[in-house]
């Protein structure tokens, strides 16, 4: 079990990274404290991802953890799942009040003011730290995400290279939470 330090912290997918089925890594992720999963398999056609999240749905609903969906909003439409995590690209102020919840990524300050004025309830912002997502990139860091944070109307939600010990600096910073893959994916 992760110690959070006051952050909401959210798992992100990546089944690849996965010893096991997705559905199956819910309840190890449920056993480490977190309660929300977003399913970002942005790599698979709507009908593999629906597929995917019907599964997927059903083991978070066994085990008390809250599902998102990442990209396919006509997924989170016929699944009945209120919460949405779309890129900012394909955001609309419409999704945003369809859904209960809707966030996207940022990562800049003109980002920011964008998904606010489309009215997104969080934003995930990164890359914070080095991470093998996104090698080769250097990180943003604790600078950008303190910067982030002090300039926001919406929670904000660091994520890239993101592991436990880290919290309390992100907490510091003014994160409302942190998402994490790898670590989430290797439970």
């Amino acid at each position: 079990m992760f110690t959070f330090d006051g952050l909401d912290i959210v798992a992100v997918t990546a089944r690849r990274l996965c010893p096991r089925p997705l559905w199956e890594q819910i309840p190890r992720i449920r056993g480490a404290g977190i309660t929300r999963v977003i399913l970002r398999e942005k790599d698979l056609i709507p009908d593999e991802y629906t597929a995917l999240a019907e599964r997927v749905l059903r083991a978070c609903e066994d085990c008390g953890v809250r599902l998102t969906i990442h990209s396919f909003h006509e997924t989170a439409r016929k699944l009945g799942v209120k919460m949405l995590h779309m890129p900012l690209s394909l955001l609309t102020s419409e999704l945003c009040r369809e859904f209960e919840t809707v966030g996207t990524s940022v990562h800049s300050l003109e980002q920011l003011r964008q998904a606010e004025n489309l009215g997104v309830d969080y934003v995930t912002a990164g890359h914070i730290f080095a991470t093998d997502c996104k090698k080769g990139l250097p990180p943003r860091g604790l600078g950008f995400l303190a910067d982030m944070c002090a300039n926001s109307s919406v929670p904000i939600y660091a994520i890239g290279g993101i592991t436990a010990d880290k919290f309390p600096e992100l907490k510091r910073a003014g994160a409302a939470g942190a998402c994490l893959m790898s670590a989430a994916m290797k439970l």
